[in-house]
């Protein structure tokens, strides 16, 4: 695309790439000096040169200028890198149905959920704390919510693929940051907002104001879709100039869940909506899934999709990776990975491990903390685990660069009662959980889900993810089992 074309007054220079991080080799691109948390685009010049940039779009002065690089000298850098990426890649949320889904806990489980409810009617694709998924194209996450120019070119990617709609993870750094500000979103979603992020966002009316701008710049004919159920429900929508759609199940909502049975493998509810009531029943289980369900009902309703349409589908919805995933490899006690990682998410997960689980039986938690972030949650950590564990293993959950014996220590210190131990290697204490259950036991694997990394002091290490190394140990003890059985 022509520099002409994307700015007025400029030389009729050929871009081919966008840039926001110096380190990567951009051949003929546009590099935007972003002011991050830690680092000041501004200091990178030099190197984005080095690595193709033939623009430079700054706020600041730049004291040396290269005479055959254009110098572009901006207000707000932030502003015109989502204008720029919008427009230089076809404005591509403009040709979607985009869902936007932001709050502390139940992103990832809403976002999937819609992709595998609408999928086989409007090609959907996805983008969030699990994957990059359109199509038949899987690609590794980058982050929550990406950058501004990894964002739009992920989306221009699903428009030439022929996707239809988007279900995409609005995270509240995400948001802060700019990231999604020229994104064109039709519908978004509220879940819940509890303690995290407050490393970056320091008080928790900083992080609610930070997940409300997504709803104060919804267009006016998009939808805003909220939990009344939770505190921030009714006021992160107050400034909306769109239609607001409200659902639960403890107060009258738009949507509301007026009665449920949970079974182990399934759940009946009674759904009310303007007074008519239906009776459904999904292979979800537990009382925060079906919130989560509740929303995604509400997203697709209230997009055309029929309720009668949408009964069958719940029924079997595909396993959100990682997300209260039960690991049966015919052992005699559950074996449960999540990805909850806040105060709220392993409040949760206990619950639903305490439901299942006989009085007279033991709930196995493993369990850390991550390096260098939030690390005031630790303790409360410490202090849920030793309400409803009743034995608990602590170990890492992407260090980074602090030590993992100190991040368990000070999860330890909201433990009083309850046996624990620490074992660095997560393997290794997935191993041990496993290896100590008794029948009828459930082992709760919390913090990392399905996530094929460990962050580390130098970066990304490969791991097999938490559900895989569940299913690895498993097999290899039942056939331990089975050998012994025969000798």
């Amino acid at each position: 695309m022509l520099l002409t074309k994307l700015f007025e007054n400029v030389p009729e220079i050929e871009i081919k790439s966008l840039m926001a991080d110096s380190r990567k080799k951009r051949p003929d691109s546009i590099f935007f000096c972003e002011k991050g948390m830690m680092f000041d685009g501004h200091r990178f010049v030099e190197q984005a040169i080095e690595n193709g940039a033939k623009v430079i779009v700054h706020s600041e002065p730049i004291q040396y200028k290269h005479p055959d690089i254009t110098y572009i000298r901006v207000k707000d850098v932030n502003k015109v890198f989502n204008k720029v990426a919008d427009a230089f890649y076809g404005y591509p949320s403009h040709q979607l149905i985009m869902f936007g889904v932001t709050g502390t806990n139940g992103k990832s489980s809403i976002a999937c959920i819609i992709r595998d409810l609408l999928n086989d009617k409007l090609p959907t694709g996805y983008i969030g704390t699990i994957s990059i998924e359109y199509g038949n194209v899987k690609l590794p996450p980058l982050l929550t919510t990406p950058s501004i120019d990894d964002l739009h070119g992920i989306l221009g990617d699903m428009v030439q693929a022929g996707m239809k709609c988007c279900s995409l993870e609005a995270s509240s750094i995400g948001i802060e940051q700019g990231r999604i500000n020229s994104i064109d979103f039709d519908v978004a979603i509220f879940t819940n907002l509890t303690h995290d992020h407050l490393d970056y966002h320091g008080t928790m009316e900083n992080y609610f104001l930070a997940k409300k701008k997504l709803f104060d710049n919804l267009k006016e004919d998009g939808i805003a879709i909220t939990n009344v159920d939770d505190p921030y429900g009714l006021e992160i929508v107050k400034d909306c100039k769109c239609k607001v759609v409200t659902y639960g199940i403890k107060n009258e909502s738009d949507y509301q869940i007026t009665k449920y049975t949970i079974f182990n493998d399934h759940t009946q509810f009674t759904l009310k909506i303007n007074n008519t009531e239906y009776e459904l029943e999904t292979n979800l289980v537990a009382e925060f899934n079906l919130y989560n369900l509740l929303a995604v009902i509400a997203a697709l309703h209230q997009n055309g999709i029929s309720i009668e349409e949408i009964m069958p589908k719940i029924k079997t919805i595909h396993q959100v990776e990682g997300r209260v995933e039960r690991i049966d490899r015919g052992q005699p006690f559950n074996v449960i990975v999540d990805f909850a990682h806040t105060p709220d998410g392993i409040k949760q997960l206990c619950e639903f491990a305490t439901s299942i689980t006989p009085k007279e039986n033991r709930i196995i938690a493993v369990t850390g903390s991550a390096g260098q972030r939030d690390t005031a949650k630790r303790p409360i950590f410490g202090e849920l685990l030793d309400k409803y564990a009743d034995m608990i293993i602590l170990t890492e959950d992407d260090p980074r660069n602090e030590i993992v014996k100190e991040i368990c220590d000070d999860i330890a210190k909201g433990i009083k009662s309850t046996p624990y131990l620490v074992i660095d290697d997560r393997y290794e204490a997935i191993r041990q959980a496993i290896e100590i259950a008794d029948a009828k036991d459930t082992i709760l694997i919390l913090g990392k889900g399905d996530e094929k990394f460990i962050y580390r002091e130098f970066g990304r290490e490969p791991y097999e993810g938490d559900d895989t190394v569940a299913k690895d140990v498993l097999d290899e003890l039942m056939q331990e089992d089975e050998e012994n059985e025969i000798k």
